[in-house]
Formats: structure tokens, sequence, C-alpha cells
């Protein structure tokens, strides 16, 4: 009826001469205030009163934490990644459970630092009501507010894995020596700003931009510069870049895209030069476990090469294809090049073996036998990127492709590692890594970062900065769609 997608039947039942559909159009600000008004009879307050109570307590929960501003009708298509990750928040914390533990994996991923505050009193709210808070987090905001900090590093990967401190935050920041976390919150280590920024020469205007909650503005973007744009979560950003930047700019350079460009009058300016429009997530580099970050880079065409051309592949008759596990020939066909198998169980969770036949190791017998300096295929796999640049020193086409994925922080991952187990900032720095390669160096590329920050340490951060320069000092532009201070202080735009 009306855009309302009830029944008539179903609207007729109202409270206080309100149906259910005019309840769902109004801001949660004003719908937590009209169920703290509902008078009913004592007969119909004894029935409801618990789930008043209920009611009230989840949308408290997201007044309290910034989301006072939704509508219950809502698409989730159109909510920002911020938006999401608080409503996911709010079926957890607005539970008012006591004497629990409650796990939480980087709660502030999305938020800005305004909306950060928020969550932390709803944290604390939570610890005082006699729960247990158990933080992963990254966020300087969150760890110092604390009651007790466990350091795990001191760096990545095979740096790390050791317990670098556990106790008070106080001792924390006083007492630590070569400390990568208490050094930056201290001060010891900084993310320095640059003194100067880069002069803008070219520029792109979107004009008359109203997509969602987005006032009919213009904005202006410089080219061949670092432009940050950010806000508190849920101002319009992802309505501005993502709906409306990224489709129009890549139909005005005949690039097909999925999806139409929102509300907006036009996008003008120096165009001509942008070859392509690239949206770096932080999805998946692929949805087959065999994926892995030595092919998303390319480097590992060169390295089946390598392999093909050792003497024992020359007198058993081997091929790049046999050093592959996506193909039939070398890999081994019981497991199909997954190392393991995967036995469905009826009324239980799918159990993973590793596979008898290759003892998880994924190539047959004959191709393991292969080795480049006492390395077969799957020790070279199983090596990290950062042995690896020791490993290639004499190979520049393959060392060319693993240095850009040291250069952005992911020493400590390996060759082979599946993309299924990468975090999804992981996934979106072997992204960026495989563009930081020559073969994308004279192309003039528009780049957009979705919080490429999310899920990094104060030290990583200084590493990506180092990489989205490099892009720049290569004529391309870095648009970042970011809360993050450090990266907002970085911006090298005007």
């Amino acid at each position: 009826m009306q855009g309302g997608r009830l029944r008539k039947e179903a609207i007729y039942v109202k409270i206080n001469d309100t149906d259910i559909t005019k309840l769902i159009h109004i801001p949660i600000d004003d719908l937590l205030s009209f169920i703290a008004s509902i008078k009913l009879s004592d007969y119909d307050q004894k029935i409801a009163e618990r789930i008043l109570s209920e009611i009230k307590s989840r949308l408290n929960t997201m007044v309290q934490i910034g989301l006072g501003y939704l509508t219950l009708d809502r698409l989730a298509a159109t909510l920002s990644g911020g938006e999401t990750q608080r409503i996911n928040l709010t079926r957890t914390l607005g539970s008012n459970l006591t004497n629990s533990l409650y796990i939480l994996d980087e709660p502030s991923v999305g938020l800005h630092p305004k909306d950060t505050e928020k969550l932390v009193a709803v944290l604390k709210k939570l610890r005082d009501l006699g729960n247990t808070v158990v933080v992963i987090e990254h966020e300087e905001a969150v760890i110092r507010n604390a009651d007790y900090i466990v350091d795990i590093g001191p760096e990545a990967g095979i740096h790390g894995g050791h317990l670098v401190y556990s106790g008070n935050y106080s001792d924390f920041i006083k007492g630590i020596k070569d400390n990568l976390t208490s050094d930056y919150l201290t001060g010891i280590r900084k993310i320095y700003v640059p003194d100067t920024k880069r002069k803008v020469l070219q520029k792109l205007i979107i004009k008359g931009a109203r997509q969602h909650n987005l006032k009919n503005i213009d904005v202006t973007i410089p080219l061949q510069t670092m432009t940050v744009v950010t806000g508190v979560s849920g101002s319009g950003k992802t309505s501005l870049v993502k709906h409306i930047l990224y489709p129009g700019l890549k139909l005005l350079i005949n690039d097909p895209v999925a999806y139409s460009p929102g509300k907006h009058d036009q996008i003008s300016g120096d165009i001509r030069n942008i070859k392509m429009v690239e949206m770096v997530s932080q999805s998946p580099i692929g949805k087959s476990s065999r994926s892995n970050p030595v092919t998303y880079v390319k480097a590992y065409d060169d390295i089946r090469k390598l392999y093909a051309d050792q003497q024992l592949s020359k007198i058993k008759g081997f091929e790049p294809k046999h050093f592959s596990f996506n193909i039939e020939g070398g890999r081994c066909e019981t497991c199909k090049g997954d190392g393991y198998l995967t036995v469905e169980m009826q009324f239980l969770a799918d159990v993973t073996l590793t596979c008898d036949e290759c003892g998880g190791k994924r190539f047959k017998r004959e191709v393991l036998e292969v080795t480049y300096q006492d390395k077969n295929i799957f020790e070279l796999l199983d090596m990290t990127i950062e042995e690896s640049l020791e490993f290639f020193k004499s190979k520049k086409n393959i060392l060319a492709r693993l240095q850009p994925l040291y250069d952005v922080g992911l020493g400590y991952i390996k060759l082979g590692q599946s993309s299924n187990t990468l975090s999804g900032g992981e996934a979106q720095r072997v992204k960026l890594a495989s563009f930081l390669t020559k073969e994308y160096l004279s192309k003039n590329i528009f780049f957009i970062f979705d919080e490429p920050t999310t899920g990094l340490h104060f030290h990583d951060i200084n590493k990506l900065m180092d990489a989205f320069n490099s892009l720049v000092e290569n004529g391309h532009t870095v648009l970042i769609v970011e809360h993050n201070m450090e990266s907002s202080e970085l911006q090298t735009g005007s």
C-alpha cells in the first residue's frame, strides 16, 4: 500500500493512532521517543512490558553509537561500511547480558573518531554491567581506554607470535622499550606529515551530487595527488565516491561499469589523461582456495618457467604447466592441488583432512623432485615474501614483482598462502602491490581506496603511505576514503 510493502489488513493495526509503515519511515531518534511515549492499559502494559524494554534497549544502543539518523526501512545495500558494522554491533551490545564474555574483532572499523568515542562508551557500559570485554584492536582511542593491555609481536608473521607485554595501560606506555605499539602511542615513533603539499595542476569537478543524503553539493578533486575524503560515518562519503564518482568516471573514459552513477548533474575537468579507474577494495583476491599472492602479482609465471628450465625437468619432459596446481599435469589429482580433502558430514560440520596422496604438498612426487637452489616448488611456495627476496636476488624479473609485496608491508605472508586466509586489509595491499609493478607505471590511473588502513598497526600505515606516495610520484591519482587521522593528515592534495 503506497510503498509500505504490507497488506492493508496489517496497516489497520495501530498503536497511539500510528501504523507500522509510518514508524519504519521515521529516524531512529524519533522512533525511540515514540516507543518511550506509548501509553497502554494496565493489562496491555503487563503483556508488552518485556517487549517494549527490549525494543528500547536496542534502539537506545543504536542512538548511542551514532545511528539515530537512520530509518528502519533503509536498504542494507545503501549503508556504508561503518553503518553496517555498527548495526551488527547493536545486535551484540544491545542485549544487556551480564556475566558474559564479549570478544569483538576490530569494532572500530569504518568509524570516524567521533563515533569511536561513542563505541568506547558502550563498551565501558558493558564492562560496568559485570561483563568481560576483550577487544582485538589497532585504534588508538580504544587502546588508550583499555583497563588491561595484551600486546602480541614484536612484528608480523614469522617476526611475531611473542607476548611482548601484558598488564595495565599506565605501565605499558612508561616502561616498555623498543615496542612498536607503545612507541607510537608515546610519540617516540611517528607517522610524519609532509611539510609541503603537492601543487594542483589538474582537477575533476563533481556538480550537483544528491545521491541519498548528499545535499546537491559540488566537489573538486585534484588529479595526480593524494586526496582524502573523510567525515563521520553516514555523512555521504560512500554515496559520493562509490555511487557517483567511480561509475561516472568510468563511463566518461568508455570503461564498462556494472551499475549506473547516482544522482548528480555532471563530472567535468581534465579527464583526457586518465586511462583507467580502479576501485581497490578489501574483497578477496580470488574465489578459489588455490589463488594466492604470488599468482595475483603475476610472479608465478616466471617461477614456473624457472623450474621448467631445470635440467631434471627437461629430462622428465616437464613444462611450466606441470608446476601449476590449477590445471592437470603436475598437481596432485586426488586433492586437485588443494593439499587437503573436505569430507561432507550430513549432520555435522564438514571435516578437512590432509591429502594422503601428496601429504598436503599439492604436487605429484616426481614434480617435487625438481629443485632450484635445493628448494622444490612446494618448499618455495612455503617461503615468506621476505625470505623469497633473498632467494631470488639474482632473478630480477621475479624480484621486480615480489618487491612491491614487501614494500606494502606484506613481507611476512607466504608466497603460496591461500587467498581465503588473507584478511581484508591484506587482500587490499596485495592488490596495491600489483599496481606498483613496472607494467602499470606508464599508465595514468585514478585509484580509489576504501579505508585502506583497516586492520593496520601504526607501523604498517607508515609503509602504506610510502606506497601511496610512490603511485602519485609516477603520475597516478590516489583518492582515499578514510577515517584514520594519521592518513587524513598525510593528504598531499589541496
